[in-house]
């Protein structure tokens, strides 16, 4: 019963951590398509709109690493750890 209730609960923090990710990534999409179209609007000649875009881009690519790629290795870690300190006890 204590591992289902543990595999829930991380489960429910991996779909918090997914829902943050994609909702980071569609306000990502739509602000940036507004900056786009403000920047061909009112001085084409000039872009701009591509500085914000990468600066967030960097933070959206930390996140995705944070939630998809760098997770992996830290479930393995917690897994491990909790498995070592349930059998001391």
């Amino acid at each position: 019963m204590e591992n289902e209730t543990a595999k829930y609960l991380r489960a429910k923090k991996r779909a918090k951590k997914l829902k943050g990710f994609y909702s980071h990534l569609v306000s990502y999409l739509v602000v940036n398509s507004f900056l786009v179209i403000i920047n061909l609007i009112t001085s084409p000649e000039h872009y701009w709109f591509y500085w914000p875009m990468l600066g967030w881009g960097f933070g959206l690519f930390w996140h995705f690493c944070g939630v998809f790629v760098f997770n992996q290795f830290g479930q393995d870690w917690e897994d491990r750890k909790i498995k070592e300190l349930m059998d001391k006890e």
